[in-house]
């Protein structure tokens, strides 16, 4: 019976010595635009933050925000637009003390790389031969909500109604134009970059609504590494890693 006690004694201290006193994890859930970039600073801010382990959870910014409405467990909301940030705070989501802007975008109509189009700006939006323009889905895609916007101020906007191939995320929508789906598409410019070789970069399209990232930390989180991971974003490192994949600072 002693020699099994030591056994365990020996069993729980190894435990005790493996697992860090304060290990964690910590949800994190972000705009689909910002997959690669997340995933570049995960790994990099686990390996200074042993105990915690980052979960990532990415998608279109409305459509994260209607799974939190519905009690989805978040300890820090990265959005790609203000709005659904706003309506994030007014519904009590997130702890608006803890809001920050970590990175700026822009918005580019791009088309497929082999495209014979021969589309010099979004003026040929217009023209018969161009049939389909992807964007995403104004009501829950910020990239979306950015380009409605820019097409409203030329007024071509109802012009092209009938050609809108609606994503439900801005990767959805770099798909689309990447395989030749759509003649042209409006996707956010780091998405362009990950795309590289496959598109064709017309012209910048923003309109007058800044592409500024904010980030929060979740009203019911009390996790010290959410905190941990929105300071990392704002560091000296986190801003490198994030402007490796064409983020701007705020």
């Amino acid at each position: 019976m002693r020699k099994m006690r030591c056994v365990l004694g020996a069993l729980a201290l190894t435990l005790i010595l493996v697992v860090p006193a304060h290990a964690e994890d910590i949800i994190v859930s972000a705009a689909a635009s910002l997959t690669n970039a997340f995933n570049a600073v995960k790994t990099s801010f686990e390996a200074a933050h042993p105990g915690v382990t980052v979960v990532t959870n990415y998608a279109a910014s409305g459509a994260l925000l209607k799974q939190m409405e519905s009690g989805a467990p978040v300890d820090v909301f990265a959005s790609a637009d203000q709005k659904t940030m706003d309506q994030a705070a007014e519904k009590g989501l997130v702890d608006k003390a803890t809001r920050r802007d970590f990175v700026r975008n822009s918005v580019v109509l791009v088309v497929p790389a082999d495209s014979k189009l021969g589309l010099k700006s979004a003026a040929d939006l217009a023209l018969p031969s161009v049939a389909r323009i992807s964007l995403g889905n104004p009501e829950i895609v910020p990239a979306g909500r950015y380009a409605k916007e820019f097409l409203e101020m030329s007024g071509q906007w109802p012009v092209l109604t009938k050609k809108y191939i609606f994503g439900n995320n801005v990767r959805q929508v770099l798909d689309y134009v990447t395989r030749g789906e759509v003649d042209a598409a409006f996707v956010f410019a780091t998405d362009a970059i990950k795309a590289g070789p496959k598109v064709h970069v017309v012209q910048a399209a923003d309109g007058k609504t800044p592409a500024l990232y904010p980030v929060a930390i979740g009203a019911n989180s009390k996790k010290a590494g959410a905190k941990a991971f929105t300071d990392y974003l704002l560091s000296a490192e986190g801003q490198r890693i994030l402007g490796t994949f064409g983020f701007k600072k705020p």
